[in-house]
């Protein structure tokens, strides 16, 4: 019981720092430009909750970063080769937040999480399609989840497992929403201290 005690002490004591750590970061901080990219991707949320199927324009750049996954993954067999589209496009937004972390860019670490959502919100949309095979493809061949899912034996569970990425797309967009929102207000209302700061 003292051991649990103790841990929730410094889980609390490392929340607390990196939460102070991250208004001084916001102190000055422009909001506006934030603001917009936010309500953008509101947008884009209510979007795909209306549609699980919306592709937005910037869904492009996913695209070709699903695409180039696939090149990279190549040397590691042809299941890693179908895997590797789907994995990049989540990587990679994964990675970009480590690198923020590092900069201590608070409000993009944020957005990586929203950005890392559009990805999931992509790769659900095409697990879903696994036995149907009814969206466009750029190549001719199977499509990746219907491969991927076949190999596993977990066809039958496609819908299931679209579901259940949703649901992490959802979550991941959430957390861009709240604390980008939070951190928009902390910038519009802390003491303009460093106003020349971005």
């Amino acid at each position: 019981m003292a051991s649990s005690h103790a841990k929730d002490k410094v889980l609390s004591q490392y929340l607390l720092k990196h939460h102070n750590t991250m208004r001084e970061w916001c102190c000055g901080k422009t909001w506006l430009p934030r603001l917009a990219l936010l309500l953008y991707f509101v947008y884009l949320w209510i979007q795909y909750i209306r549609d699980p199927y919306y592709f937005p324009r910037v869904g492009w750049l996913s695209f070709g970063i699903h695409e180039l996954g696939h090149y990279l993954f190549m040397p590691l067999g042809e299941f890693m080769s179908f895997l590797g589209g789907s994995l990049t496009q989540c990587l990679v937004p994964i990675g970009s937040f480590f690198m923020f972390y590092r900069q201590r860019d608070w409000f993009a670490m944020a957005f990586c999480f929203g950005w890392l959502s559009t990805n999931l919100y992509y790769v659900a949309t095409y697990i879903d399609d696994a036995r149907s095979q009814s969206l466009p493809i750029l190549t001719e061949g199977q499509h990746d989840w219907a491969y991927l899912l076949g190999r596993m034996d977990l066809l039958q569970s496609d819908h299931l497992l679209a579901t259940i990425t949703r649901f992490f797309a959802f979550t991941s967009m959430l957390v861009f929403i709240t604390i980008g929102f939070y951190q928009i207000w902390l910038m519009f209302t802390l003491p303009k201290e460093n106003q020349h700061t971005y």
